[in-house]
């Protein structure tokens, strides 16, 4: 029976020059996506569910629709993510936490489980380590450290995503790449650390979803070295700071921003090492960045 004018349901794996990589039967078809979606604004992402028409020639076949999504991010651009692995390294380069701490938002934005994982534990101190499990210990994310030079940890990253499509993202240089061949029967090309910036090569061009037997399904992404936050109002930041709901009860004003506000609890709380004050910094920083923005977003409905 010809294929000719059947939709196929399918999962799009890769974006590439105006192509889609569409994942059906075990098959890779190549696509182009029909004009209709630019023309209502539409965009197809890496892990959007799809319908598609096989062509009567190559380069003939054509995405028709996109199937609902739970979720979808604008950087990276991918839809459908179960889980995020917000990676850095505990050292060579630096972990910068408001960095790390605009990923989490992001995905807690889009609903999306967190954790984060910590790479090259090989080559840092104890200390250095405890600093980081310290200052992340109380907001509920999972917290891995790990080598993926030696596969310290990998198993417990590993059986923690299974089954669930996680999406590996993080700055340039922490190990993204590494981590992902170290999870899977992968083999993505891996950078090194500029010695004169301390950054890290791209060496992930594009976002593609792997799989392999084993059941693991991951978003490998690129590095970058800036992160915009989601279009939120600076005073919805505090929820998605998940330590400090405990403590906000103890603020004198129910509108609470936790800035600058006498008798506040989230500050108490910082000041006396309640919650990590490493945390709460950031969370000022963020802050005064979505308060400097010119224009106020409308909140993810």
């Amino acid at each position: 029976m010809s294929q000719e004018n059947t939709l196929l349901k399918g999962t799009i794996t890769k974006g590439i020059g105006g192509f889609y990589y569409v994942e059906a039967s075990a098959c890779i078809f190549e696509c182009k996506a029909k004009g209709l979606f630019r023309k209502n604004g539409e965009v197809p992402m890496v892990g959007d569910s799809v319908l598609f028409e096989i062509g009567k020639r190559d380069g003939e076949n054509r995405i028709k629709e996109i199937l609902p999504r739970i979720n979808d991010f604008i950087r990276p651009p991918v839809a459908n993510v179960e889980v995020c692995l917000i990676t850095a390294a505990v050292k060579d380069p630096e972990p910068i936490l408001p960095f790390i701490d605009k990923q989490t938002v992001m995905a807690l934005h889009n609903e999306t489980e967190v954790a984060i994982v910590f790479n090259k534990c090989d080559i840092a101190s104890p200390e250095e380590i405890e600093r980081l499990e310290r200052i992340y210990d109380d907001t509920g994310f999972p917290l891995f450290f790990i080598s993926a030079e030696t596969g310290r940890g990998v198993d417990a990253v590993r059986s923690f995503i299974h089954g669930r499509r996680a999406m590996v993202m993080g700055a340039s240089g922490v190990g993204k790449s590494s981590l992902v061949n170290a999870l899977g029967s992968f083999e993505m090309e891996t950078g090194e650390i500029s010695r004169k910036l301390k950054r890290g090569k791209h060496t992930t061009r594009h976002v593609e979803l792997l799989s392999d037997l084993k059941g693991l399904m991951i978003f490998d992404t690129p590095g970058f070295q800036s992160f915009e936050l989601p279009e939120i109002k600076a005073e919805e930041l505090k929820d998605y700071f998940p330590e400090f709901r405990e403590y906000e009860e103890e603020c004198r004003f129910t509108t609470c921003v936790h800035i600058a506000e006498p008798d506040c609890g989230v500050k108490d709380a910082a000041s006396s090492g309640k919650i990590s004050e490493e945390r709460y910094n950031s969370y000022k920083e963020l802050f005064g960045e979505l308060k400097s923005r010119p224009v106020i977003y409308r909140s993810k409905a």
